[in-house]
């Protein structure tokens, strides 16, 4: 008897710029290679879906960048997701069947979610999996995520890998950038971070590039701002621009399009995502907490991390419900700097890198820093290369083989319904 196969839903769940960049591009890219899924090949059976979710790390536009890569039939941004939970059939209609597949945000959302569809459940757990008995099944990074399971549950789970140990493997067929000493500068994706982290690092490199006029600077745009948004970050329009001396810059839109301080300095603006091609060629980067610090591990590129902590008032950028208390209106100003002042105190390791390894592998600059310490600090670093490959190494050491997006996705072809005789 004939078998055909029944339609079905793969639904990727996620919240953040850095989460769509490292873990659910690659996936997706992949499972289109894999299966025939719409919209890329219409008439098939399976559908490619994004939701994303309520998260006080995300910019609100992620709908906007993931439409732009045409690789889902549909995508619910997060100011719908509750609305999602509560009428589904308002957003098209759904198969009977399907897989949700959690990758990144609140893993409860993504719980709650698969239950309101009646779908499967795949998780992809990077530290651990918080709701297993209510998984089909979990994609854990490492074996610390697969122990901390109870053992009645582990049989649901593969360790399938790091993902973004595969961002290295990629980035290697790529242009060279022209010979030179190569430092990045990465000022974050969000208003809050670009507001203190732009005029922070032009004065930064105009002071480096002063101690060592052989650097060249580039800076990769996040998808969720644009070239004309960072150069309005340096300006006189934003209210901080005016405690750091590197001057208003000017817009070059040539290719590539660069940032111009009226030092002099160039910094070469990356526009195509992801940026993993360049930024695997730099020297050394120069980067605000978040995603970008995993990323640049996954990549080798060796960092200093920054958190300067004399703008408090605007560093409300945490996760959390004390986050979301911070953000309050009228009470976002003084619970937003009594927040910070706290996580500041009480903190632990912020990057990924140190996070991972329960050491310092990378250097973490926070408090009342300055462009000029900080320049002084690179220059070190980029006069001392065995240092730096030191550094190169240790990071290169924290990530495992790649191969985790295609375990990953054998996982979600392995969940989707089977075909049924007709």
């Amino acid at each position: 008897m004939p078998r055909t196969q029944a339609p079905a839903a793969i639904v990727l769940v996620s919240n953040g710029p850095g989460e769509l960049s490292t873990w659910v591009r690659p996936l997706v890219e992949h499972l289109h290679q894999q299966l025939p899924l719409r919209p890329r090949s219409p008439g098939s059976p399976w559908s490619l879906e994004l939701v994303l979710v309520p998260c006080p790390n995300a910019t609100g536009v992620e709908h906007r960048v993931a439409a732009e890569w045409q690789t889902f039939e549909r995508i619910v941004p997060a100011r719908r997701f509750w609305g999602l939970l509560l009428r589904p059939w308002r957003y098209g209609p759904w198969p009977s069947q399907g897989l949700v597949v959690f990758l990144g945000g609140d893993q409860f959302w993504t719980v709650l979610l698969s239950a309101r569809l009646g779908y499967r459940h795949l998780t992809y757990a990077e530290w651990v999996a918080r709701w297993p008995q209510w998984n089909d099944r979990i994609a854990a990074m490492g074996p610390a995520a697969a122990t901390r399971l109870p053992s009645r549950l582990r049989q649901r789970c593969t360790v399938v890998g790091d993902l973004m140990a595969d961002l290295s493997a990629s980035a290697r067929s790529t242009t060279p950038l022209p010979p030179g000493e190569w430092v990045a500068l990465l000022p974050g994706s969000k208003r809050a971070k670009l507001q203190v982290g732009v005029p922070f690092l032009l004065e930064t490199a105009d002071r480096l590039a002063a101690l060592r006029p052989g650097c060249r600077f580039l800076l990769p745009v996040a998808p969720t701002t644009s070239p004309a948004e960072l150069l309005a970050y340096g300006s006189a329009v934003n209210p901080l621009q005016r405690h750091y001396g590197s001057g208003e810059p000017r817009l070059d839109e040539g290719v590539p399009p660069r940032l111009l301080t009226p030092a002099g300095t160039a910094i070469e603006l990356v526009v195509a995502h992801p940026a993993h091609g360049p930024l695997s060629q730099c020297d050394l980067a120069l980067t605000t907490v978040g995603a970008n610090t995993a990323e640049l591990g996954a990549l080798g590129v060796p960092m200093i991390v920054l958190v300067p902590t004399q703008h408090l008032q605007v560093m409300q950028a945490w996760d959390g419900a004390l986050g979301l208390v911070a953000r309050l209106p009228l009470l976002r100003w003084l619970l937003g700097l009594a927040l910070t002042a706290w996580r500041m105190r009480h903190r632990g390791f912020l990057a990924w890198p140190n996070i991972a390894a329960g050491r310092a592998v990378v250097p973490e600059r926070v408090g009342v820093i300055t462009p000029a310490q900080i320049a002084a600090e690179a220059a070190d670093w980029l006069a001392q290369p065995e240092r730096l490959a030191g550094m190169r190494d240790d990071l290169r050491s924290l990530r495992g083989q790649p191969g985790a997006v295609s375990a990953l996705a054998d996982l979600v072809v392995e969940l989707l319904p089977p075909a049924s005789p007709v």
